[in-house]
């Protein structure tokens, strides 16, 4: 039996998440158009004949100074790059190699451990800079072309991945798919559509802190706050006559219940709070 860490490492919106929920064969990490989607290391657990392959998904590498955020998150991808066994550099061909393509690479070029380089998009239309990827190969163990969203060329990285882990026991229990608990999981999902419903600098300006979770015979009653770190910031999440709010929540209740399978009570809040980063 094989086992060990596999990092999902690149730049932002290269599509790590979108990969780990494919190769994990269910949604455990949001996705969403935005940079820097994905805050923290979450790792997402295929289960296999020949063993136990734990994806760990990191926020994207953004050497722009967008948040407040942006160094924590950083620190968290450096973090997410030690005790690990195999490293997924995952790239964009449609987007250009430029500093924070370069300043990825420095992260992961003195790891000695084996390095496969995943060149995701492949059925983007315009693959202007396919060729500049390709080059990277001698700097890495393998290459594979695919694309995560429509889950094509997967079980080949899947095969690679089992042939380049070491023999190691199960790290987590066969019914176990993730090391985020329930409140983490249906706060993501909310956050994810807060990224989806507003705009600009909203999204990196606030967190979801879900209180409660009952389970009841015919529903769950979820009770959860959006923080933010202004009140202007309040006042666009709620919207005209609560209308963005009511998105928010209406979207993230239909994604919960075809999640769970039972109908969700919503209870969503929005406070103002300075130190909202404390949620990181």
């Amino acid at each position: 039996m094989k086992s060990g860490f596999v990092v999902l490492v690149g730049r932002s919106n290269v599509g790590k998440s979108t990969l780990l929920n494919t190769l994990v064969g269910t949604k455990i990490a949001i996705v969403t158009n935005k940079p820097q989607t994905t805050r923290q290391a979450i790792q997402g657990v295929l289960h296999d004949a020949r063993g136990q392959a734990v994806f760990v998904d990191t926020p994207g590498v953004l050497k722009e100074s967008r948040s407040a955020i942006t160094g924590k998150l950083l620190q968290a991808v450096k973090n997410a790059l030690t005790d690990i066994e195999v490293i997924l550099y995952v790239v964009d061909p449609t987007r250009e190699i430029g500093e924070e393509e370069r300043y990825t690479l420095s992260l992961i070029r003195h790891i000695e451990k084996p390095k496969i380089l995943v060149i995701n998009k492949i059925d983007a239309p315009r693959k202007l800079f396919l060729e500049d990827y390709r080059a990277l190969a001698p700097d890495f163990d393998a290459v594979h072309e695919l694309s995560a969203l429509r889950a094509s060329h997967i079980e080949p990285l899947k095969d690679r991945v089992f042939e380049l882990l070491p023999e190691g026991e199960a790290l987590y229990p066969p019914e176990q798919w993730t090391n985020v608990n329930s409140k983490f999981w249906v706060a993501e999902i909310i956050r994810e559509k807060i990224f989806n419903t507003t705009e600009k600098e909203v999204p990196y300006s606030c967190a979801v802190e879900v209180d409660e979770i009952e389970e009841k015979p015919e529903m769950f009653v979820i009770t959860a706050r959006i923080l933010v770190g202004d009140e202007r910031y309040k006042k666009i999440v709620i919207g005209k006559g609560a209308s963005k709010l009511k998105e928010i929540g209406s979207t993230a209740r239909r994604e919960l219940e075809a999640a769970l399978n039972k109908k969700v009570f919503l209870d969503l809040q929005v406070e103002t709070d300075e130190h909202w980063e404390r949620m990181l």
